[in-house]
């Protein structure tokens, strides 16, 4: 059964299509096995493979074989790389530009993206968004590191970045007004702490 055609940008066969692009062509200089992708983009693995396969198969994505493993990365030779690249940017983009330049924030122990955009990549139908609102959890969070990690990301998409900070504490409060109205609509964790390093890391 064919699933459905993303609704931040429906020109994508399926949202796993875009997203696999979106992951490749925003990363050129890394390559993912199948299992990787399965687990950032959180499909099965059947249509990770069967994605891969046509992208493959049209030139978009290269690819090696390591021992077992299928390592795949972007074609920048194809002719149609530049232009894509751009419209994944302004669709799709957002979770990995927002994960670049919010990672290094010291004391931010997650990062999540919500309001219109989380909603269309959640496939819930609307309006194309026009900005990118993206919530700071952590403590002694510095206001600046975080306006500075906006500014960047929003010279990157072209659409404005609006940060919000709550503590750990107040993410947590059921009782907190803001955290409450965040959680009732669709949100995207970009950026969780996790691993023993205690780096952030992208999901």
């Amino acid at each position: 059964m064919r699933s459905e055609a993303p609704a931040l940008l429906p020109i994508f066969r399926s949202q796993a299509q875009a997203e696999i692009l979106a992951l490749l062509l925003l990363h050129p200089d890394q390559e993912f096995s199948l299992t990787d992708l399965s687990r950032r983009i959180k499909a099965p693995l059947t249509s990770i493979h069967r994605e891969v396969e046509r992208l493959a198969a049209a030139a978009m994505i290269a690819e090696r074989h390591v021992s077992r493993s299928r390592m795949v990365h972007a074609n920048l030779d194809h002719p149609a790389s530049e232009p894509l690249i751009r419209l994944l940017e302004l669709s799709f983009g957002p979770q990995h530009v927002v994960a670049d330049e919010f990672a290094k924030i010291s004391g931010a122990t997650e990062i999540v993206i919500f309001g219109s955009w989380a909603a269309r990549h959640a496939g819930e139908a609307g309006a194309t968004p026009h900005d990118i609102d993206v919530l700071v959890v952590g403590e002694g969070v510095a206001r600046a590191d975080v306006y500075e990690a906006g500014d960047r990301a929003q010279a990157r998409l072209g659409l404005p970045v609006n940060p919000t900070i709550r503590s750990n504490a107040q993410w947590a409060d059921p009782n907190d007004p803001l955290s409450s109205q965040i959680r009732s609509s669709p949100t995207l964790t970009v950026i969780s702490e996790e691993d023993v390093d205690g780096t952030l890391a992208a999901r």
